[in-house]
């Protein structure tokens, strides 16, 4: 059971739109919106993807006039993201020069197109994960 809490909780945040919802919602509090506008995304994308968070628990929502304003929460999900920056910072190193995630093939090139294969490298710069090539 433990197994399926852990894999539920990664998947909710390992979908590209979630993802950078759950970013943007670090700098501060936004209503549908303003995600879309800052995202890009379609309303119906960000709307049903925020319907997601909020039943996970990852984002919490106060009306505002007609506007829901959304914002992660703070007694929980906020604090892990603090811990995976924490660790990052210990683990940086390790984790972009891991040959098993280097060598990792993506299912979907969408994914592969998205970052997913960049990480930061130690002074910031980006990385391409698989070559560890610099990309900016």
């Amino acid at each position: 059971m433990m197994e399926l809490r852990y894999k539920l909780f990664f998947k909710a945040i390992s979908n590209e739109t979630r993802f950078q919802i759950i970013k943007l919602l670090r700098d501060g509090p936004g209503n549908v919106n303003e995600i879309c506008r800052k995202l890009k995304f379609e309303q119906s994308r960000v709307s049903h993807n925020l319907k997601c968070l909020e039943n996970c628990g990852f984002v919490l929502f106060e009306w505002q006039g007609k506007n829901k304003v959304y914002s992660l929460d703070k007694e929980f999900i906020i604090p892990i993201l603090k811990n995976i920056d924490k660790h990052f910072e210990k683990y940086n190193e390790r984790l972009i020069r891991c040959g098993v995630l280097a060598n990792e093939e993506y299912s979907n090139k969408e994914e592969a197109d998205n970052g997913k294969n960049q990480d930061l490298g130690p002074s910031g710069e980006i990385i391409n994960i698989k070559n560890q090539e610099v990309l900016k």
